[in-house]
């Protein structure tokens, strides 16, 4: 990983399609003070999951807008904000990315 989020929530949204993801990805970007982690296009549907991290309070608000803004371009799938993901979570979610 080329960059190191140890001590960082995580906010995960999956929406099932790509401009959904981009539209709410953007104004997750313009609310809070986050980084994209990355983005994973779903092989079998043309959806994609998003990983943004920060700090608590930046991922919370940067996911509320994200899910908001999206909303009119596709249906969310899943979402969730992780406070402190444990290292096998953040192992796995290395092993995901990119994939």
């Amino acid at each position: 990983m080329a960059e190191s989020y140890k001590g960082q929530a995580v906010g995960v949204f999956e929406m099932d399609t790509l401009v959904a993801c981009f539209v709410g990805l953007d104004a997750a970007a313009k609310t809070a003070a986050i980084k994209v982690q990355n983005i994973e296009r779903n092989r079998l549907k043309a959806g994609a999951c998003v990983k943004i991290r920060g700090s608590v309070s930046d991922v919370e608000a940067a996911m509320a807008a994200a899910l908001k803004a999206a909303e009119p371009y596709g249906k969310l799938t899943s979402s969730t904000v992780i406070a402190s993901p444990s290292e096998d979570a953040e192992k796995a979610m290395y092993m995901t990315a990119n994939k």
